[in-house]
């Protein structure tokens, strides 16, 4: 079965709600398509003027972050049931800014991940090495710890309605590209820990994206790897160009 392309957009902490609605609006024109699924993960408070400046179009939107109890004295948190009663369908988590800034790791990535399954929620479960883990040569081992541990406890249904986005940290919003060559290294290194992990067919069906400085001028080439299934795009999803990835040539 064919993984159909996933173009997801990462806002981070970037557009108040009327800026978001005003910018979704231009883009619904420019990131239309009959065959990429196309996802623009807002910050929170965005959520509702996003989906209503969505309506009509094919853009859904996600949200950029959950927490893994449901309710409770957890100041400023967001639970799975507030993202599904707005309407979510798609949360990101354990970006690499998470794991820096905020102190997340593969053990509350996993807690995250476990709960969005029981909820209803499509997680796309973010990892990636630094640059000094490049050059030491550990990369390949570095993500499988952190895909590991974040499937930890999920089923094989679960395992494969995952998605995955490999980003290198050195080169988020650095301008730097991996080639496409090391990012289909690394893809393929996490879908061959997929199938040891839960086999063929879960191996085959589950997406991963690249991230990392993509744009319309390297998506083509990316994309086309046979381990890549789209991309979790930063800067370049904030504005209509977005489209130029969604519609890569």
């Amino acid at each position: 079965m064919a993984r159909k392309i996933l173009a997801a957009g990462n806002w981070k902490m970037n557009k108040t709600p009327s800026e978001a609605a005003a910018t979704i609006e231009a883009m619904k024109a420019t990131c239309a398509s009959d065959t990429v699924e196309v996802l623009l993960c807002v910050p929170a408070i965005d959520i509702p003027a996003a989906i209503e400046a969505a309506k009509g179009s094919n853009i859904q939107i996600g949200a950029e972050n959950v927490y893994f109890e449901e309710s409770g004295a957890y100041t400023g948190e967001i639970s799975p049931d507030m993202l599904l009663d707005a309407g979510i369908k798609y949360v990101i988590l354990g970006h690499s800014e998470r794991r820096e800034y905020f102190a997340e790791t593969n053990e509350t990535v996993n807690k995250k991940m476990i709960k969005c399954f029981e909820k209803g929620l499509v997680p796309i479960m973010c990892c990636g090495e630094s640059l000094e883990q490049r050059e030491q040569g550990i990369t390949i081992d570095w993500i499988r710890q952190q895909v590991k541990v974040g499937f930890l406890g999920l089923t094989a249904d679960q395992a494969k309605a995952a998605v995955i986005a490999y980003e290198p940290i050195w080169a988020i919003g650095t301008g730097k590209t991996a080639t496409s060559d090391q990012a289909e290294e690394v893809c393929k290194a996490i879908r061959d820990l997929i199938r040891e992990l839960y086999g063929d067919a879960v191996a085959e069906e589950i997406r991963i994206l690249y991230g990392g400085s993509v744009k319309g001028s390297n998506a083509a080439e990316l994309f086309g790897k046979e381990d890549i299934d789209g991309g979790l795009v930063g800067g370049a999803s904030l504005k209509p160009d977005f489209g130029d990835i969604v519609n890569f040539k």
